[in-house]
């Protein structure tokens, strides 16, 4: 839409709702009974300041949204070139804008003003839909006045069985100010489909997940971790295996965005832990196909794949964080993406040294996935801070653990050889009297910490098949 000029001469924008605007409206009167040439502008009352025929009528705030008014009152002078213009009510400003040293008298010598109607944080989308136009180059699709949204989305396959945010155009283009990228730049190619996915695409999905729009830049990177060889997302889709991908994030913008890595961070309660990964979820749902029942074949799935992503509790734990372990500088803010199953929980509560724990910790994941499975599978350890707490006050390190429970985690194969004990599944014959590891000894345990202060409960995520014919972790730095 072309912007509206402003008629030339002294030019005001008010609202009725305004005690500062109230206060300047004899000032008004005054410089319109003075024969000054005067428009005032307002927003929320055609009638206000008076009726009259200086009074215009800006409910649609067409041209507060053109002009910039972030504050009214607001008084300009508009002349051939740029415009004076002065906010609130200031003796001084008015008198010298106005030329007229008569207004005023009586009244403060100056009042701050309110927020102008066009920048009130519940229509400023709306207004920039309206006035300021759309660069967005996804496909609209129209829905009847009488049917409903939710239902609507739900009846076209674009939910992941639970309700979804309208992704309007408003919402889409305050969900793409969380990033500095531009929403025609390719995030990554989606499986199974191969479909390109624009920054756009993706944010259209983070809005029907419930993000906010500084949530943007972790799923950006999360869906380009996600959608990497590495990774293998189309794999994950593909596996009767019930996994998915889990995502752990670093650096400071845990707290910026409000992450949980606290009580109940695996769980449910926070708005950036529950909507990162189901917007993940959703972008490989609805723009690479991969639906349940057709290149999902998940034969039983978990809850996690609606979405799981929890933060890491840097600042409680002794070690270096998850992201700095591989690879990444301190205070770099990173995703990591894992493929995973459900968590399960690891009790010990009576466990005063870490040698006692690790030896329980390594008993329990001996059963990850299966108890004769071993060397192909990788998982990741949630060490609770209570747990933690045994490891700090021996001054155990990352390294001296992964030494330790590795060392346990290593045993002889003879007692998973196929058939032993009446069970068929195992290693098969020809792999008796080898030593054997439950999981690959250079990354195939991944270690994080998170958790409430109080509980002496941990969790293990069994992974997925490791190498080409699965999924490796994968961590990306995230940028705005």
């Amino acid at each position: 839409m072309e912007r509206p000029t402003l008629p030339k001469g002294l030019v005001a924008f008010v609202k009725r709702d305004c005690p500062t605007c109230e206060l300047v409206a004899p000032v008004l009167e005054q410089l319109a009974a003075s024969g000054a040439s005067l428009t005032v502008f307002t927003q929320d009352d055609p009638s206000f300041p008076s009726d009259a025929d200086w009074v215009v009528d800006d409910t649609s705030l067409s041209m507060s949204w053109h002009h910039d008014i972030e504050t009214v009152p607001t008084l300009l002078r508009v002349g051939d070139g740029e415009s004076d213009r002065t906010v609130g009510w200031s003796a001084e400003h008015w008198r010298a804008l106005s030329g007229d040293a008569s207004i005023g008298e009586g009244l403060p010598e100056s009042r701050p003003g309110c927020g102008s109607l066009s920048v009130d944080p519940n229509l400023v989308d709306e207004l920039t839909v309206r006035f300021g136009g759309s660069d967005l180059h996804s496909r609209r699709v129209e829905v009847a006045t009488l049917e409903d949204d939710h239902e609507a989305m739900f009846d076209r396959g674009w939910t992941d069985g639970l309700p979804v945010v309208p992704p309007t155009e408003a919402r889409v283009i305050a969900m793409l100010a969380g990033t500095t990228r531009e929403p025609s730049d390719i995030v990554a190619v989606i499986p199974p489909n191969l479909a390109e996915a624009s920054v756009e695409k993706v944010a259209i999905n983070a809005v029907m997940a419930g993000c906010k729009p500084e949530y943007l830049p972790v799923v950006l990177a999360a869906v380009e971790a996600v959608c990497t060889d590495r990774f293998n997302m189309h794999g994950v889709l593909a596996t009767t295996m019930g996994v998915g991908p889990i995502f752990v994030v670093n650096g400071p913008i845990r707290h910026r965005i409000g992450m949980n890595s606290g009580i109940n961070a695996l769980g449910h309660g926070n708005r950036a832990n529950a909507t990162i990964g189901r917007a993940v979820q959703l972008v490989i749902r609805n723009l690479g196909g991969g639906r349940p029942g057709e290149i999902d074949r998940a034969a039983q799935g978990n809850p996690g794949k609606l979405g799981f992503c929890f933060a890491e509790d840097e600042e409680g734990s002794p070690w270096n964080s998850l992201a700095e372990h591989l690879g990444f500088d301190s205070g770099t803010d990173t995703v990591t993406a894992f493929c995973g199953e459900g968590p399960r929980i690891v009790v010990d509560q009576m466990s005063r040294t870490p040698e006692s724990l690790t030896k329980l910790l390594a008993q329990a994941m001996l059963s990850t996935v299966s108890p004769r499975m071993v060397m192909g599978m990788d998982a990741m350890l949630v060490l609770s801070p209570e747990h933690m707490a045994r490891y700090r006050d021996a001054g155990w390190d990352r390294q001296r653990f992964h030494e330790e429970i590795n060392a346990h985690l290593t045993f002889k194969s003879d007692a998973i050889i196929r058939g032993v004990d009446g069970i068929d599944e195992g290693l098969p014959a020809g792999f008796e009297g080898i030593d054997v590891t439950k999981f690959p000894l250079d990354d195939g345990l991944l270690v994080t910490h998170a958790g409430g202060p109080a509980g002496l409960f941990s969790s293990i995520i069994g992974g997925w098949v490791r190498g080409d014919k699965g999924s490796l972790p994968v961590t990306k730095e995230i940028t705005p």
